[in-house]
């Protein structure tokens, strides 16, 4: 009997170190799992962009170019955010993102718009995780433990404050300046909080190799918002313009097959419209009306354009790419002294 009893006991000793063998074991593959988790979130299910990803395709590169470039590379060098501020169709977006590719370090990319708030910028909250432990330590007794863990989930700005990226802000002007707030202390004092994350984490150093590149357009285009100036004050501002004649038909260029005189009659007639009417006239509408060109002139095979465009083509090209200007025109400030779609093709033909 007591042979039998001293079997049993060896028997349930082995039985629990098995299970608590098991229990370790759960243990390590929940930790590996958050760990895998967080990677993933820092590397392939962030907005992290390696630099040689977000270079424009294609990008040309003048000497006009590349001074604006060298000005704004040269600021970040100077651990100062820069305000790329111009005209839309200008190509400010394009010289974000291949100043922000030069410096070499991962790029993140963020589009502001009126729905852009402090948590579209630092992170949220996204859910809870619900999982049940089950204890059975001792044997016939059965333990259950709910556990519920809030899912923080970090948003643009704090990526890239914590991993030292550029980031770019596209569209800076178009969101609420009150989103702006925690950029504030980012500039200056070198820390991000995130309003909503409990926690010693609640904050986060900025990383030394963290550079800001914003853009927006002018301040007299309609749906931009004058931002606070304490934060502009913290800004650099660099004015992109429209580029020389021979810059932009490079740059038409470099986006259609059309030949060189048909590229230099598009970018002529653009530059004239630009100084002749009263809306905005940009590159990206020179591209657009040689786009156009190539098909209509020349069908589908760009080869067959010639180099001579009938000026009631040109026009008729150039009325639908900037026709979409002039809706509702009457009663805003751009487009002013241009009533109707006819008003806007009378113009463009004289221009032409």
């Amino acid at each position: 009997m007591g042979d039998d009893s001293a079997r049993k006991r060896k028997v349930r000793g082995r039985k629990i170190r098995s299970d608590r063998s098991k229990k370790e074991g759960r243990k390590a593959k929940k930790e590996l799992a958050r760990k895998a988790s967080a990677a993933r979130e820092r590397n392939g299910d962030s907005p992290l962009s390696p630099p040689e990803d977000v270079v424009p395709e294609p990008f040309v590169e003048t000497d006009a170019v590349a001074s604006v470039r060298d000005r704004t590379t040269g600021w970040l060098e100077a651990d100062q955010p820069v305000h790329l501020i111009g005209p839309t169709g200008c190509g400010k977006t394009s010289l974000a993102l291949s100043a922000a590719a030069e410096r070499g370090r991962p790029v993140v990319w963020l589009n502001g718009d009126e729905a852009v708030d402090t948590a579209a910028l630092v992170g949220d909250h996204a859910g809870g995780e619900r999982y049940t432990e089950d204890d059975r330590f001792v044997s016939g007794v059965s333990k259950q433990t709910e556990i519920v863990r809030e899912r923080w989930v970090d948003n643009p700005l704090s990526v890239a404050v914590r991993e030292g990226a550029t980031l770019v802000y596209n569209e800076f002007s178009r969101s609420d300046p009150a989103a702006h707030n925690v950029l504030l202390s980012v500039f200056e004092e070198g820390v991000l909080e995130r309003p909503g994350k409990r926690g010693e984490d609640r904050t986060i150093d900025v990383h030394p190799e963290f550079r800001a590149i914003l853009t927006s357009n002018d301040v007299e285009y309609a749906g931009v918002h004058r931002q606070q100036d304490a934060l502009l004050d913290r800004f650099v501002g660099v004015h992109v313009g429209y580029y020389d004649g021979e810059t932009e038909r490079e740059i038409v260029a470099s986006h259609v097959d059309l030949p060189d005189e048909a590229v230099s009659t598009v970018v002529d007639a653009t530059r004239s419209l630009r100084d002749d009417l009263g809306v905005v006239v940009g590159t990206r509408a020179a591209i657009t009306a040689a786009k156009g060109l190539a098909v209509f002139d020349g069908g589908a095979d760009d080869s067959d354009v010639s180099g001579d465009i009938d000026d009631e083509l040109l026009t008729e090209v150039f009325t639908d790419v900037l026709s979409p200007k002039v809706a509702g025109a009457a009663d805003a400030e751009d487009g002013a002294g241009i009533d109707t779609v006819d008003d806007l093709r009378a113009d463009i033909a004289d221009a032409i």
